[in-house]
Formats: C-alpha cells, sequence, structure tokens
C-alpha cells in the first residue's frame, strides 16, 4: 500500500490531532514489580516468551540514580517477579526481538566520556541467543546513539533503524538502512543509515522503540517522540509509523497515548512527570493492543488502546 508523508509536523500539532481523534484508552494498569529491594522498575519490554514462560525485560534503578540493570521478571499471583537463575545485565531501557530463530536483545550501556570530566557517554549494545540463559554480545553501536533498533525483514535481510544525534541528527533524528545479515552490521553501515526527512523539526526529537513485520511487509514504528517546554520539563509521547522496506517510503507520525491515560504514580524528577517511553505492543486478534509503557522514569504501565498498525495492514 501507498503511505502518505505529509510536510513535518510539531508536538503540538500532533497532540492536537491526537486529542481531536477521541481515541480508544482504557484499561490502565500499574504493573507490580517485587523483589528488586526499593528501586524503581521502569522503560519495560512488552512480554515476550522465553522457554514456554512470559517474560518482561525491565530497567531497575534507584530513584535518584541513572545507573541501571536489566532484570528479567515473571508473574507470579499478579506481581512481576525476578526469574531464577536469569543473568543481570549492566544496561538501561531494555528491548527485544527475534532474528532468524534467535532472541535479540540489547540495551543502552553507559560509560566515562572520553573528554567531559564527570560526564557520561552512552552506546547501544546487543546480545543474542537461543534463550536468554544463552546471551552473548554481537554488536556494540556507536558512541552516543541510543534507540538503536534492529528487524528480520520479510526477505530475510534486517532492518536497521538508527537515532544519530549531533552534526548529524541533532537533538534526535530516525535512520533507517538494511543489511543482508547480523554479520553485516558496523558502525560504519548505522552512522551513513540516511534520516528519515521532516519527521522532526529541529527542537524536538525522537526514536523507535519497537519493531513490528506488519502482514504486508511493512514495518511498523512503535517509538517516542519528545520535546520540551519553556520550563525544560520534557514531555514523551507514544507514537508509530509504518515505513516500506522495499520502497524506502514511510507514514506521517501519530501519537498515540498521553500520560493522563494512564493512572497516577511516582516520578523520578519532577522534569520527567510527562515521560512515557514506548516499551512494546502486543497486538490482539480483537483489534485492541496492550501498550506497555515506562512511566516518568520511575513506573511501568500498561494501556489497551486500539491496534495502531491494523490501518496499514
Amino acid at each position: 500500500m501507498a503511505l502518505y508523508k505529509s510536510d513535518v509536523k510539531t508536538c503540538e500539532t500532533l497532540l492536537k490531532e491526537y486529542q481531536a481523534k477521541d481515541s480508544l484508552a482504557k484499561d490502565p494498569v500499574k504493573l507490580s514489580f517485587t523483589g528488586v529491594g526499593n528501586k524503581d522498575v521502569y522503560n519495560i519490554t512488552a512480554p515476550f516468551e522465553d522457554q514456554g514462560e512470559l517474560v518482561i525485560a525491565g530497567r531497575v534503578e534507584s530513584r535518584d540514580s541513572e545507573h541501571s540493570e536489566i532484570h528479567f521478571f515473571v508473574e507470579k499471583g499478579g506481581d512481576w517477579v525476578p526469574r531464577e537463575g536469569a543473568p543481570v545485565f549492566t544496561l538501561q531501557d531494555p528491548f527485544f526481538t527475534f532474528i532468524h530463530g534467535e532472541l535479540v536483545l540489547g540495551g543502552v550501556q553507559i560509560f566515562p566520556h572520553p573528554t567531559q570530566k564527570n560526564a557520561l557517554m552512552w552506546r547501544t549494545v546487543f546480545y543474542k541467543g537461543r534463550s536468554i540463559q544463552q546471551l552473548t554480545p554481537f554488536f556494540v553501536g556507536p558512541d552516543a546513539m541510543k534507540d538503536l533498533r534492529l528487524v528480520e525483514l520479510s526477505n530475510g535481510e534486517i532492518g536497521v533503524f538508527t537515532r544519530p544525534q549531533g552534526e548529524k541528527g541533532g537533538r534526535g533524528k530516525i535512520g533507517f538502512t538494511t543489511a543482508r545479515s547480523l554479520q553485516e552490521l558496523s558502525i560504519a553501515l548505522v552512522n551513513d543509515a540516511p534520516l528519515l526527512q521532516d519527521q522532526f523539526v529541529d527542537e524536538e526529537w525522537g526514536g523507535a522503540n519497537e519493531l513490528h513485520i506488519l502482514k504486508n511487509g511493512l514495518v511498523g514504528v512503535l517509538g517516542h517522540f519528545a520535546s520540551f517546554d519553556d520550563e525544560g520539563n520534557r514531555y514523551y509521547y507514544p507514537m508509530i509509523f509504518a515505513l516500506d522496506p522495499a520502497t524506502g517510503e514511510y507514514s506521517d507520525i501519530e501519537l498515540i497515548a498521553t500520560r493522563n491515560k494512564f493512572l497516577p504514580g511516582a516520578t523520578k524528577r519532577p522534569d520527567l512527570v510527562e515521560v512515557v517511553f514506548s516499551g512494546g505492543l502486543v497486538r490482539k486478534a480483537d483489534g485492541t493492543a496492550d501498550l506497555y509503557a515506562g512511566i516518568s522514569d520511575a513506573e511501568a504501565h500498561r494501556l489497551t488502546i486500539a491496534d495502531p498498525f491494523l490501518k496499514f495492514e
């Protein structure tokens, strides 16, 4: 199908469009995580199956710190508890996909900034294996790039969504390229990925969080769209668009939820109240989808919405 792309839209325009649609948003739930002391669990993945069991990966962190671990949780009695014997990774913001029959898990690694004293740098790192227990590292993305995502395309190639910042991407813009295999991934391939034009104005930013291959081979992109207000508060909105990997065409970004559609909750800092960080989307047979999200950098919630990718199929 042909994908419609208009001129670039600001966060304000996208928000007005979302609010005008009276979109489905029901059954908000705050997920309960136990077994990690007084630490927060946020920026979770959607549940995925590993060795016959549903698992959620989550960012585990003290309220006053940015130093995180990725833990794996299973549901017991309504709570999500650490999976016994599962590895723990010193990373932020987990994500997963399945490529050529293997689980691919990624996260953000922070490390001391090479030139700025007392500052941090970050990069996206990837692991793969037949199960969580067998995950081993296989690729490290460019320094200063979060939101690097991979997906197995319907032709067996690898779709690569990038998010450079700085000279090429400003505050953060999405790029796309392909690789013939995981072995072909390289820093140069990632850095050279063309940007998707007119998805973000320069003052705003966003990235891909989770990629869905639709029935017709299009890639459904679940991501976040972000901006600052005049006081420096951050606004993060869950968003989607579709991309045709065969032609490179893509659709307009659309917001699919706002913070007030979820339950009230805690926040890491006052400037992060309005942060909703897309974790994952579970599409359901009844035309709805469950959106899993990190809330205000402190909690993990779920919200049922209309499946935003159906119209592209």
